[in-house]
């Protein structure tokens, strides 16, 4: 058995909200710089630019690299022989959150009376268990323009494949320039409700440009990436060549009454980062 300290996983994403909430994943940088260079509409192209810009400039002066700093969404993959020691998770992570956000916007508030928590918590985090002695911790910051255009749809099994194509398109399309195009869209295909939206959200943590190990999923995500980007939205809604940078689809057994269809949408940038601890030590 191993311990690791709350304390040591709440400093460990501590560090990542510092860096993060300056600079966008590297995958994402490059996915825009390649939009950039083969966009001809001249409006759509500016936009890029710009885009470009403040990533170089956030990273180099450390400021924010939009002004909706975010919620914070960890997915945390646990040892089966680690034994977490020290304060509730929770409670742990909260408290370097709010630290982290000293100087970022705080967007958090009560549901029902709208009062800010003042301190970008709670913080939304997913847990699931694996064999060995480490904690994997993945920390994305959301912005919610593009939160707000996400859907979830639970289909008769009979509308089939070919309705839920048409509707991950379709969602792109009704969100339009609302959150902040190219986007990034992560899918969930089958579970029940809350593992499909689950699904979804994991999968914009995928690294722009990489493949989906399933050969079926992987031509999945190529044809709808194309479609989407044949919508001619392009930058900001400035129509182009561009509309999304990746599409990355989850999957998981379903019941066999129901087809569930998440679609979550991400801005142009994707401010997420991995790290894992091992035996305590980052």
């Amino acid at each position: 058995m191993v311990e690791i300290s709350t304390q040591t996983i709440a400093k460990a994403i501590s560090q990542c909200i510092d860096k993060i909430s300056c600079e966008v994943e590297e995958s994402c940088y490059r996915a825009l710089s390649k939009a950039y260079e083969i966009e001809d509409n001249k409006t759509s192209k500016f936009a890029l630019k710009v885009m470009k810009d403040n990533f170089d400039l956030a990273k180099a002066e450390h400021r924010p690299v939009c002004q909706d700093t975010g919620m914070v969404v960890i997915f945390m993959q646990i040892g089966q022989n680690v034994v977490l020691t020290g304060e509730l998770l929770q409670t742990a992570v909260d408290k370097e959150v709010e630290k982290a956000y000293t100087y970022l916007r705080k967007s958090v508030l009560d549901p029902v009376t709208r009062i800010n928590t003042k301190t970008n918590t709670p913080s939304v985090i997913h847990t699931s268990y694996v064999e060995g002695n480490d904690v994997k911790i993945e920390v994305m910051l959301k912005g919610f323009g593009s939160e707000n255009m996400s859907k979830v749809y639970l289909l008769n099994p009979a509308q089939g494949l070919e309705e839920a194509k048409r509707l991950i398109v379709d969602t792109v399309k009704s969100a339009g320039s609302n959150p902040c195009p190219p986007v990034i869209v992560g899918v969930g295909l089958g579970g029940t409700l809350e593992k499909c939206c689950l699904m979804s959200k994991h999968a914009l943590f995928r690294k722009i440009g990489s493949t989906n190990p399933d050969p079926i999923l992987n031509d999945l995500e190529q044809e709808l990436l194309n479609k989407i980007n044949d919508l001619d939205i392009g930058a900001q809604g400035f129509h182009g060549k561009t509309t999304a940078l990746g599409l990355f689809i989850e999957s998981y057994p379903t019941h066999i009454s129901s087809l569930p269809v998440s679609i979550n949408i991400l801005c142009h940038c994707s401010r997420a980062a991995e790290v894992t601890i091992y035996g305590g030590k980052q």
